[in-house]
């Protein structure tokens, strides 16, 4: 007798290569419109499915898996981050959450990078002058920017992805320093140079560029409040390619209208995809929309992820990237 297929249920719109190893190894609905699920829409599909495979856009919460059926059993995050999902309600109901970490390293590092490159040399802001006709041939002083080249960086977070942007950051020349909640292994640390702070103010008050690298927990949000953004240099850059809500974003907005701080690129918002009314009329604000993990390769191994967390589960075994409330 042919093993049943676990029913699971996509809630955005995927790659096509992973949508259809999904249809090959699951009874799998896709959402071929890719509109994002009505709460509504959501409590209908925990209902009915084994495995619910959603993204950063659906708001998983406590009402959400309170009205899960007995199939539930997994949740299979596309995406590392799991702050739109009550992974403590999860777990108390039985159900597993799983995440797609590791894979979205390097090209959320690039983007960090280019940002830094954005800000620091006002290349939006040159872009869309020229393409506007307002170019009308080199001058000495004009359209002047800094160089990363001997620059303190300031790395808020050093798990992969901080150290991967350490690693390029070193490549250009920069000095390395970092907050975290402990100190990176002796060898790490040696090998990137970096200078630990255990006290994030005394970072922040130092560097001429900050990059916010740690994940959205209770503990961090808004971790970067008013109070602290002000420590920050007048000639200091701020990019964060994490998760907005890290970041108190009016006050950073008031702070580049006064330019109290050089410049911000921002990847993501704090109530995405809203961004502050302010953030859009600066010049110093480079805003891109949430384009961290957004490669072909990048979001085929983030679904392939999703893949071997949903054929582990089935097969009697623990998911690879199994996230437990204690982890957060």
């Amino acid at each position: 007798m042919p093993v049943r297929k676990p029913k699971v249920i996509v809630t955005r719109k995927l790659p096509d290569a992973v949508e259809t190893r999904m249809r090959e190894l699951f009874d799998t609905e896709l959402n071929l419109d890719d509109a994002p699920m009505t709460k509504a829409a959501l409590i209908d599909a925990v209902g009915r499915c084994d495995v619910l495979a959603p993204t950063i856009t659906d708001e998983i919460d406590a009402e959400v898996i309170a009205a899960a059926g007995e199939r539930l059993k997994l949740i299979a995050n596309f995406g590392a981050g799991v702050d739109h999902i009550d992974v403590a309600a999860a777990a108390a109901k039985g159900i597993g959450v799983t995440n797609t970490p590791g894979v979205l390293t390097e090209d959320t590092a690039d983007l960090t990078m280019a940002l830094m490159m954005a800000v620091s040399r006002r290349i939006v802001e040159g872009a869309n002058l020229t393409q506007a006709g307002g170019f009308s041939g080199w001058t000495p002083t004009w359209m002047m920017g800094r160089r990363l080249t001997g620059k303190r960086l300031g790395i808020i977070g050093m798990g992969r992805i901080g150290q991967a942007v350490a690693r390029r950051a070193k490549a250009f020349g920069m000095s390395i320093h970092y907050h975290n909640r402990k100190p990176v292994s002796p060898r790490i640390a040696e090998e990137l140079e970096a200078t630990y702070w255990e006290s994030l103010d005394q970072m922040l008050a130092r560097m001429d560029i900050i990059s916010v690298n740690c994940p959205h927990t209770p503990a961090t949000y808004h971790l970067l409040s008013a109070r602290r953004l002000k420590l920050m240099q007048p000639h200091a850059i701020l990019v964060n390619t994490a998760r907005g809500e890290i970041i108190d974003e009016a006050a950073l907005a008031e702070l580049l209208a006064a330019n109290a701080i050089a410049g911000a690129g921002l990847d993501v918002f704090e109530f995405e995809p809203a961004i502050n009314p302010k953030l859009l009329k600066l010049p110093n604000a480079v805003l891109l929309p949430h384009l961290g993990s957004a490669t072909v390769e990048g979001r085929i191994d983030m679904g392939e992820k999703v893949i071997i967390n949903i054929k582990t589960w089935m097969d009697g075994h623990r998911p690879p990237d199994r996230v437990l409330p204690g982890m957060l």
